[in-house]
């Protein structure tokens, strides 16, 4: 049987979709919430981790997890200041170099780059 999508989960996963700021949860439960004055940060938080269980979006783990619906291929610069996350999506990368250092530890269907720096604002 589907799992039913409720109000909440739908207008959780509609911003999430519409966002590129890669968003924690707490910046999901304060814009939800103009939406939904009642919800709660704990629904908002289950929520989150459903979608994560079921690969609707990608957790991005660092000092605070962030939330990403874009999982297309792509990778992420990370600004070590404000630890602002913007998206790379044209990194070309020797997916065959990278094949061949990996042998040794195991085989790999996917990847992600973190390039770290400090962003454009905070320079």
């Amino acid at each position: 049987m589907a799992e039913r999508i409720t109000n909440q989960k739908q207008i959780i996963l509609n911003y999430l979709q519409k966002t590129k700021s890669h968003p924690s949860a707490e910046e999901v439960f304060q814009a939800v919430k103009k939406k939904l004055p009642r919800i709660s940060l704990g629904t908002v938080y289950r929520n989150l981790d459903n979608f994560v269980q079921k690969n609707t979006i990608e957790e991005i783990s660092g000092e605070t997890k962030r939330f990403d619906a874009d999982l297309s291929q792509h990778h992420h610069f990370v600004c070590k200041e404000c630890r602002h996350i913007s998206d790379l999506i044209s990194i070309k990368t020797d997916l065959q170099h990278l094949k061949n250092k990996t042998k040794s530890v195991g085989t790999f269907d996917s990847y992600k780059i973190f390039v770290y720096g400090i962003c454009n604002k905070c320079k």
